[in-house]
């Protein structure tokens, strides 16, 4: 049998790791993950790490196998998980990845663009920038520089922003003009599958994941991580909102709702991202596991 890598995408909180799971046992294999807020050891509760009998129920790798203070890229996955799948596939022809983080995933499945080196001090201008301006005026700088990337990142990203204008000042060339370059082709076969809900359904499970996060103490895992929060791996949702409280600027109540609405963002961009991918299979996130199987095993 030709290798082959079961993919499982789709928005957080709509059940990617049980299905994940299932499938490990059918196939007998492991699964690789992909989300890049579960690399970090440090940030349990509020990344949603699949917790010790998921654990226990396949092997997974890339899970709390980091610590915030590394730096850690889509690069560096990309090499490690490559590596990792050449290791898995003499073990068995078939393997799955799983993970919300699409730009992750398609590193691994389709290959990085190449994007020039620039110079050091332009991201650290930048990040002063960010801090002492704001990210309005960083956003209205990439719309006046590159226009297509204005209108296809996630802006609301620090870390994708600067990145983004980092490599227009550096170049001298448009970040969007070295996307979609020629990549090299994977020696493993890949099949995608993606979860869906309706909005209102997959709003409720995102707000009910929130309650449930900070009933299992995420206040008190942010607050941990307080000293920290200037770092690239915090600067994301369910932690950035906590620490605005800390500091005084919201009310935890306000806080709370925060990380609902922008989790529900989040959810909202993952799955622009993946409906752009016309070789994803989508089932209803509560499809019979048989019948994904079967549509699976057809594929293979």
């Amino acid at each position: 049998m030709t290798n082959t890598l079961i993919t499982i995408v789709g928005a957080t909180a709509i059940g990617k790791t049980a299905l994940s799971i299932k499938l490990a046992q059918h196939f007998g294999c492991e699964i690789i993950s992909c989300d890049s807020r579960q690399f970090y050891k440090e940030m349990s509760i509020g990344t949603a790490v699949p917790d010790e009998n998921e654990l226990n129920a396949a092997t997974h790798h890339f899970i709390q196998n980091r610590s915030i203070s590394e730096d850690y890229n889509v690069g560096q996955f990309e090499k490690d998980a490559l590596l990792k799948l050449e290791e898995l596939f003499k073990k068995s022809p078939i393997q799955i990845m799983v993970g919300g983080s699409g730009l992750y995933v398609d590193a691994v499945l389709k290959g990085l663009d190449y994007f020039p080196d620039v110079a050091p001090q332009i991201r650290e201008d930048l990040t002063q920038k960010l801090e002492s301006e704001g990210i309005n005026v960083l956003q209205e700088q990439l719309k006046t520089l590159d226009i297509e990337a204005y209108n296809s990142i996630a802006l609301d990203n620090p870390h994708r922003l600067i990145r983004a204008l980092e490599i227009c000042i550096g170049s001298g060339q448009t970040y969007s003009s070295f996307k979609n370059k020629p990549k090299t082709p994977r020696n493993f076969n890949s099949i995608k599958v993606g979860l869906k809900a309706d909005r209102e359904i997959m709003y409720d499970r995102i707000n009910k994941r929130v309650d449930i996060m900070m009933d299992n103490g995420l206040l008190a895992e942010a607050k941990s991580l307080l000293p920290h929060k200037h770092l690239n791996a915090l600067q994301t949702v369910g932690y950035r909102e906590l620490f605005d409280y800390f500091d005084g600027k919201f009310t935890l109540d306000f806080a709370i709702d925060e990380i609902k609405k922008n989790t529900r963002r989040f959810a909202k961009r993952q799955g622009t991202w993946f409906r752009k991918d016309d070789k994803i299979i989508w089932f209803d996130f509560q499809e019979d596991i048989e019948n994904i199987i079967e549509t699976i095993n057809s594929k293979l």
